[in-house]
């Protein structure tokens, strides 16, 4: 599948590094070494968008899901304030593909398996449109904005942010960074994304059902595989979504095994 529309926008100015050092939750300066996957919460340290920080000339781009590029710059505007920051949207373009990266690409930080993204001209010839990238992220149960991330609702930590390179707990004070704090230091977390086996296939967003109570959503499926969000507590052995059969894998720890 080829991979939904993106929007660019370009952060120039004085301030640009500053600015979106207190907004985003990794670490601005990390851009020195290629791209950065990041996200905007609210105050309540709950997910409002995901997109890719762009090392580019004098200006750091932000590649975004183009559904959720105009509330993005909304947002964005709105923290401006009197920083020395200009916002707006630029049409360099973004193709992304597997394999060895090609000059002037930039490896994807979340997996390994996400291959490389390339910006402006000259990376159109690279572009791989036939790739199934919703079957590669099952494979490594990695969310995707409007799925199995959902704005207002989900909380970074319990949908992989760590080990997906998207937050930094060093940083310093970002929005929503004191809850996300607390939930780090939590003993473990009782909510979350996982691999569990399906048995058929369910819509997106089916209800997950154990010993006749709710458990969990059933998100994305690809090849006898699924991302589901999990109640901890009331997983079984065997589940039900729908009229399929929901299963925990039963080899390695799901969230090992996706990142592998």
């Amino acid at each position: 599948m080829a991979e939904q529309a993106r929007m660019l926008i370009e952060v120039t100015g004085g301030d640009r590094e500053d600015f979106l050092q207190g907004l985003v939750t990794n670490d601005v300066a990390k851009l020195s070494d290629g791209l950065v996957y990041a996200a905007l919460l609210t105050p309540q340290g709950k997910f409002q968008v995901d997109f890719l920080l762009v090392p580019w000339k004098d200006a750091i781009l932000i590649d975004v899901d183009a559904s959720y590029g105009e509330a993005l710059m909304r947002r964005l505007t709105f923290y401006k304030l009197r920083a020395d920051v200009k916002l707006r949207e630029s049409d360099i373009g973004v193709v992304r593909g597997l394999g060895d990266a090609p000059q002037g690409a930039f490896v994807d930080p979340r997996h390994p398996a996400l291959g490389w993204r390339g910006y402006g001209p000259g990376f159109a010839f690279e572009a791989q449109p036939d790739v199934n990238w919703d079957a590669l992220r099952v494979q490594h149960c990695i969310p995707e904005l409007g799925v199995e991330l959902l704005p207002d609702e989900s909380f970074i930590l319990e949908v992989g942010f760590e080990r997906l390179n998207g937050v930094d707990f060093k940083k310093g004070c970002y929005v929503g960074q004191e809850v996300t704090a607390r939930m780090k230091h939590k003993t473990e977390l009782r909510k979350g994304l996982t691999l569990v086996d399906v048995q058929g296939e369910a819509p997106v967003g089916t209800r997950i059902d154990a010993d006749g109570r709710a458990a969990g959503t059933l998100y994305t499926q690809s090849g006898g595989r699924g991302i589901a969000y999990l109640r901890f507590d009331r997983t079984t052995p065997k589940m039900v979504a729908g009229d399929i059969t929901i299963a925990l894998p039963q080899t390695d720890d799901a969230e090992e095994e996706a990142a592998t």
